[in-house]
């Protein structure tokens, strides 16, 4: 196993999170800097980054419905709540798979699995997430080909790859793009302010039931649909028997169940 792929295995990061860290000279194997890329640690090796021993954690990937007001990171300077917090402290070292801002609800994937991450984020893979919209008033149809043709943001052409009308105000968007909080400025740059989001479904498997801070284990099966290329099979990942209850119970009721097209 490369050296990268070894610590995206350790939960370091994803693979080229880990590259960086390479390049950098922050990895060592047996007391020695190693920038060799090519480098395989053997079952006997110590490998360490930035002086702390890492070792191989079995593969792991959850699945959580991320409730508004919480943010896609590990720690926040502005002390505002994390994702982690709605989480047990053994999945500490999993990282998240893509963000989502702070007000937008919905399917977040976490992982230790940098092969994973690398998969479902890399641009040339153009993996879609489905998004459902609620705008501050009904659509008007005639501007939807300014956002599926794209308009500039960040330096970059940022389009919506799929846009139909659920309601008047509702919309369902799919994105194979990451620009930071795209589906929010592209619709204000058409004079609309997007009033709820929750992203529904990454690939081919969907948020479907999973109720507002809970999360659940992917099972191997669904995985591998993530992993593999050009699946048309869509997973409906709701809880099951054995899904768990976070700790984010502050009196809000839940949302009811999405009707999903």
């Amino acid at each position: 196993m490369r050296l990268n792929r070894f610590l995206a295995a350790a939960g370091i990061g994803s693979r080229r999170h880990c590259d960086e860290l390479i390049a950098a000279g922050r990895v060592t194997i047996n007391g020695k800097v190693c920038t060799d890329f090519s480098s395989q640690p053997g079952p006997r090796d110590h490998v360490k980054v930035d002086a702390k021993l890492v070792h191989v954690a079995p593969p792991l990937t959850i699945m959580l419905h991320k409730p508004a007001r919480f943010v896609s990171t590990r720690k926040d300077q502005h002390a505002r709540n994390t994702v982690f917090d709605l989480l047990p402290q053994k999945f500490s070292k999993l990282f998240n798979v893509g963000r989502l801002d702070a007000q937008t609800e919905g399917l977040l994937l976490l992982t230790n699995d940098g092969e994973l991450a690398q998969r479902l984020t890399h641009p040339r893979h153009e993996i879609d997430k489905e998004y459902e919209v609620t705008l501050d008033r009904p659509w008007d149809p005639a501007l939807a080909p300014k956002l599926l043709h794209g308009i500039f943001l960040d330096g970059r052409r940022a389009k919506i790859a799929r846009l139909h009308s659920v309601s008047p105000t509702r919309l369902r968007v799919v994105l194979r793009q990451g620009i930071n909080r795209q589906i929010r400025r592209m619709f204000e740059a058409v004079e609309y302010r997007v009033k709820h989001l929750i992203r529904v479904r990454i690939g081919n498997l969907r948020l479907a039931d999973l109720p507002r801070g809970q999360w659940r284990t992917l099972t191997k099966r669904e995985i591998g649909n993530l992993h593999s290329r050009g699946s048309s099979d869509v997973v409906a990942a709701g809880v099951d028997r054995g899904s768990r209850r976070t700790g984010y119970s502050k009196g809000r009721g839940q949302r009811p169940r999405l009707q999903l097209i």
